[in-house]
């Protein structure tokens, strides 16, 4: 079984382990021996873990690395030898700054989201093309996999599958609240958008959105007349705004040095 070494410890890191976990030999090392033990009891026999100090031996080993993009540099010194191959989940951090920091004979830029605690991820991924089939294998062990041409594509990306479930949450929360304000009870309108977002993920699978949104509204119907509030609002272009801001965000995040 190949091994893969999960440098972090954090939400992302949690997530990526429950899809690879028992598929690869797993080892985590990181900083907070706190949260190294708790991660030693969650998984059990499925995973090692190590404590990041300096003098890490990275040789020859494929790396995950899920810090946060301030952290680079920090955790990047602690680091020796040349891994064979580093996947790095730090939104913006240009494939060059990876590169700089991390001896690795093939670097790759991922930006999965929360879902792969569901195997639900949205992945997206790019990088050197010499290990595109194993990234995008790994990643398609919690969700799906996306490998793309560029890393404008990828910062696109990010804004719209990285940091979309925070976007969709909002909306969830206020279908609820709209709910209540009408008169539903609290939990009634939870359920019912929960079962709204279920129920959603298989028809936006199979249709295109537009035909989707004609086919749910009818002439001068209720949905019609939701919609129409919808755009006088200002949704479309409140959420294509979001995913320009934060593409612009992630940019300036790969900046950074």
């Amino acid at each position: 079984m190949e091994k893969i070494t999960i440098v972090g410890s954090g939400n992302m890191a949690y997530a990526i382990l429950i899809g690879i976990a028992g598929r690869y030999d797993v080892e985590v090392a990181a900083r907070d021996e706190e949260r190294l033990a708790w991660l030693r009891e969650e998984f059990g026999k499925k995973i090692t873990v190590t404590p990041l100090h300096e003098s890490f031996d990275i040789s020859g080993k494929n790396l995950i690395l899920c810090v946060k993009p301030y952290a680079l540099q920090s955790v990047a010194k602690l680091f020796c030898g040349e891994a064979n191959a580093l996947l790095s989940v730090l939104a913006g951090v240009t494939l060059e700054r990876l590169r700089e920091a991390v001896p690795a004979r093939h670097t790759v830029r991922t930006m999965p989201n929360l879902a792969a605690r569901f195997g639900k991820s949205m992945t997206t991924l790019c990088g050197d093309e010499a290990f595109k089939d194993e990234a995008v294998e790994i990643c398609s062990c919690f969700g799906t996999a996306l490998w793309v041409g560029s890393e404008k594509e990828i910062d696109i990306a990010t804004a719209i599958a990285g940091s979309g479930p925070a976007y969709l949450a909002l909306i969830a929360e206020a279908l609820a609240d709209g709910g209540v304000h009408e008169g539903l009870k609290r939990e009634d309108a939870q359920v019912l958008v929960k079962g709204l977002f279920a129920g959603f993920a298989d028809l936006i699978e199979a249709e295109h959105p537009a035909q989707l949104k004609d086919a749910v509204m009818s002439p001068g119907g209720t949905t019609a007349a939701g919609y129409a509030a919808l755009e006088e609002s200002g949704v479309r272009n409140g959420c294509i705004k979001a995913v320009g801001g934060a593409y612009k965000r992630a940019v300036a995040l790969g900046k950074k040095g």
